[in-house]
């Protein structure tokens, strides 16, 4: 099949094998790529169903009809929840584009003890668009979820991962990569090269990244209680944007080749 061009759907713009776009997906297919009627394109609803689908004119307006499902598999073998603190300024944009491109499912805003950030309902909004044009780009079967932010407390507390890991710049503690390839049960990972668990195996992971100046002693002490891990990303400091593509980075290399 040749490259085509991928857009975002919700389900209930399907009907009947076709799909109701709206004002602005018509646009972004008609003027911005240049589509015309007849031509293909991918549709891809974000739960992990793409569709093949052709572009037609009505008088309303434009539609597609859908002409056979396609199957793939981009995802990671391992859910995976990024927790992360807003960072200052439009930091978090390219925090949500990066970790929709390496295979994050859902991201979890986090008003911590140093967040100067208060963002706003279009905020939000804009960073569910980023995703979804994110995981059009990167061609993901799923589109990653972007809660509504919430405090650092009640984000650690409602976590129900099995496995939670705190990132913390300073201390003693285990590399994530270690905790990775060595602390799940049966092992997962850690054979040469790593492995994903098996088809159908549920595996979830929460990684926790904190702000500019990194989490507080009380925070990382609060999340232990939770039972978080503190682990490391390495000897240097990272920037709160980078932080989490080093993280998100060291789950793909450790689930993902096979």
């Amino acid at each position: 099949m040749p490259q085509l061009q991928r857009l975002a759907i919700t389900p209930p713009q399907i009907c009947d094998r076709k799909i109701d776009l709206t004002r602005e997906q018509q646009h972004y297919l008609n003027r911005v790529l240049r589509l015309q009627a007849g031509d293909r394109f991918i549709a891809m609803d974000g739960r992990g169903h793409w569709w093949l689908a052709v572009l037609e004119a009505q008088e309303t307006g434009l539609f597609a009809s859908i002409t056979e499902e396609i199957a793939v598999n981009r995802e990671l073998p391992v859910e995976v929840t990024l927790m992360a603190a807003l960072p200052k300024g439009n930091g978090f944009d390219e925090v949500v584009r990066q970790a929709t491109e390496l295979g994050v499912a859902s991201i979890v805003p986090v008003t911590s003890d140093r967040t100067l950030l208060k963002p706003s309902n279009q905020k939000v909004d804009r960073w569910r668009r980023i995703a979804a044009e994110a995981a059009e780009q990167s061609e993901r079967q799923i589109v990653p979820t972007i809660l509504e932010p919430i405090s650092f407390e009640f984000a650690v507390k409602d976590c129900g991962q099995k496995y939670r890991y705190i990132c913390v710049a300073r201390g003693d503690n285990r590399h994530l990569w270690d905790c990775l390839i060595g602390s799940f049960d049966p092992p997962f990972v850690g054979a040469v090269p790593p492995c994903p668990p098996p088809a159908g195996g549920e595996l979830s992971i929460v990684i926790a990244v904190g702000p500019e100046g990194g989490w507080t002693e009380g925070e990382v002490k609060r999340a232990i209680e939770f039972g978080f891990e503190a682990v490391s990303l390495g000897s240097r400091i990272l920037r709160a944007v980078t932080a989490p593509i080093v993280a998100l980075s060291l789950v793909g290399a450790a689930f993902e080749k096979c």
